[in-house]
């Protein structure tokens, strides 16, 4: 990318990052600082912290693409708050299964089962009607930022609804962030 294509792009990242402070700010009202922004276009999160980017990851949103509906099997957008981190202290690769560790990791061996390893970083929603209440509840619908076992995928939408990061990555992520913290998807 030229020189000026990566100016246009870090001007459209800032469009971005604004719009979705935006949003939180008119569902939250005035911001903590910090915010993660989840752009399912770009297939990428980022952490900001008084309105800079200071970490950028891969991810995979759903790919049955974005909404919220119960039993969509799609990336519910809008406004969330992370309600709680799971997953602490346990090694990468720990295999959960009803946001309890199993105590069985994953390796790296092909597994076509879609495991939720590593952390668990749950998701409430907060915009009524879009992903919070009857039909459409994030945290009813168990919609996490997990680590995953097709990182392979990471880039492309390819989640049952969730939004998937590298292992390493959500370890990242987790250590950075607290439960109360607002999350835009977008």
């Amino acid at each position: 990318m030229g020189e000026r294509g990566e100016a246009d792009s870090r001007l459209e990242l800032a469009g971005l990052i604004a719009r979705a402070r935006a949003r939180a700010a008119a569902a939250l009202g005035p911001l903590p600082e910090r915010l993660i922004v989840v752009a399912v276009d770009r297939q990428r999160l980022y952490l900001v912290e008084h309105g800079r980017v200071v970490a950028d990851y891969r991810v995979s949103t759903a790919a049955a693409g974005v909404g919220g509906a119960e039993g969509s099997l799609r990336t519910p957008t809008g406004v969330h708050r992370l309600e709680r981190r799971i997953g602490g202290g346990e090694p990468p690769g720990m295999i959960f299964v009803d946001r309890e560790p199993t105590g069985a990791r994953w390796n790296g061996e092909p597994v076509d089962q879609d495991l939720i390893l590593t952390r668990i970083l749950t998701l409430d929603g907060q915009e009524e009607g879009t992903n919070r209440g009857a039909g459409c509840d994030s945290l009813s619908r168990f919609i996490y930022i997990h680590g995953t076992n097709h990182e392979q995928a990471l880039g492309t939408p390819a989640s049952h609804g969730c939004i998937r990061l590298a292992n390493r990555d959500v370890i990242d992520l987790y250590d950075q962030v607290a439960a109360g913290d607002p999350v835009v998807i977008v």
